[in-house]
């Protein structure tokens, strides 16, 4: 057996096997109207027209993911049905596995708010690239604080059971961000500098128990 050279260096273009790996994508866009509020972890459509124009782009991430892939969602619809538009495009049918933990950041009581009218509700000073600080909780909602403890504890609970495989996770913005932040040790508020945009992938792999960034908001090429 060849033995995998110290640093774990990728030296060849194709990403080798028998590594814990999970490959995060973000839903598609969300239609108009719900775009013009704070939908959170509410359940919105996908954008319908969106959804016939980038077609070639869900054949394109089908081309990229693995094929024996695991896949998961989070148990939103816009995530699910992200994922069987991808199947649909040619990677063709799976089983899917819900995963509450990869929902997106519940906004509480702020869920549905337009976006001219959060302001005036926040006790901090909101992220550049968020809605509000990694810090603050809508009432009855998580904090970017919350959203990383969970995501956390899921992804580490998706490498045990998915040793040395690969796993698809279709998810959130928020909720990859968090990814992101459980992976490089780094607080939310870092984290949520990374600009990860619908239908990008981002990859993480856990390797000796360490988890190491790939590559994020790759977007596929038509």
């Amino acid at each position: 057996m060849t033995q995998q050279p110290h640093g774990h260096f990728l030296d060849a273009m194709q990403l080798p096997s028998g590594v814990t790996r999970i490959w995060l994508i973000r839903h598609a866009l969300v239609e108009a109207s719900a775009r013009q509020r704070l939908y959170g972890s509410l359940d919105v459509d996908l954008c319908a027209e969106s959804l016939v124009l980038q077609r070639p782009y869900y054949t394109a991430l089908g081309c990229r993911l693995p094929d024996d892939a695991q896949w998961v969602t989070s148990p939103l619809k816009r995530a699910q049905d992200t994922a069987r538009a991808i199947f649909e495009a040619g990677y063709g049918p799976r089983d899917i596995t819900i995963e509450p933990r990869f929902t997106e950041q519940s906004m509480g009581e702020w869920h549905d708010l337009p976006h001219g009218e959060l302001p005036s509700k926040l006790r901090q000073l909101a992220h550049s690239f968020w809605s509000l600080a990694a810090t603050e909780q809508p009432p009855g909602g998580e904090s970017m604080l919350d959203v990383c403890a969970r995501v956390g504890h899921a992804l580490d609970d998706l490498a045990d059971q998915n040793a040395q495989q690969d796993t698809v996770v279709v998810s959130h913005g928020g909720a990859i961000r968090a990814a992101l932040a459980h992976a490089l040790h780094v607080h939310p508020d870092t984290a949520l500098r990374f600009s990860i945009q619908n239908l990008s992938v981002s990859i993480i792999e856990r390797i000796n128990g360490i988890w190491r960034v790939v590559t994020v908001n790759e977007l596929p090429s038509a």
